[in-house]
């Protein structure tokens, strides 16, 4: 093969993935994205790790039908300067702002366990919850939003729908948490959830190709 034969693949490439649809992981450091990433992609040099911020950059991975867009962890990250971690959380919210015209859909991950004690400790300081004011973000922005409530291991099976009907409340979304589609209990650890994320994948990016003539 030679120089411009190879020169047109590759350009041919470029353009598939500038026009493909993208979908977002956003969640705090330490929710399970990384954890996420490496099921979804198949990809095992994808770092997990249990100290927050093990993500420090925007990462891209071309899944075939769309381009999946790993987003660091924001909030806390430990051994990192509060002024880098505000840093990192411009940039993600820049990143957001410039591509949402070619966003299928935004995968939040928040801990389900650490959720309230998270919020209440927020609102006592007076300040907006990061896991709120990300999800209200994304939807302001008319991206739809798959919520990953992850490590549902550490609640009891039996209270799981008082702790999601919980969630939508500080979502602003009327309980039972079921009846709305972009909610989904997860234990990424073990794999569970990860097919039912998949498949509302693929419904968005479906969708966002043929609303765009995509297809």
């Amino acid at each position: 093969m030679d120089f411009f034969e190879r020169y047109k693949n590759l350009k041919k490439k470029y353009e598939e993935k500038k026009t493909k649809p993208k979908v977002i992981v956003v969640g705090r450091s330490n929710v399970g994205k990384s954890t996420f990433v490496r099921l979804i992609t198949g990809r095992k040099d994808v770092k997990v790790g249990k100290r927050p911020g093990v993500t420090l950059k925007i990462n891209e991975y071309d899944m075939g039908e769309y381009v999946l867009v790993d987003m660091p962890g924001f909030g806390y990250m430990a051994g990192v300067p509060k002024k880098v971690q505000e840093k990192i959380k411009d940039e993600i919210v820049h990143y957001i702002e410039e591509h949402a015209d070619e966003i299928a859909a935004a995968v939040q991950i928040i801990d389900a366990k650490a959720f309230f004690e998270i919020v209440e400790r927020w609102e006592g300081r007076g300040e907006i919850p990061i896991d709120l004011e990300m999800f209200d973000f994304i939807t302001d922005l008319k991206i739809s939003p798959i919520l990953v409530a992850n490590k549902m291991d550490k609640i009891k099976k039996s209270e799981w729908d008082y702790v999601l009907d919980g969630i939508c409340q500080h979502l602003k979304c009327q309980p039972p948490w079921h009846q709305w589609k972009f909610i989904v209990p997860a234990i990424l650890r073990e794999g569970k959830g990860i097919e039912e994320i998949k498949k509302k994948i693929a419904e968005r990016v479906r969708l966002f190709k043929k609303l765009r003539g995509l297809e």
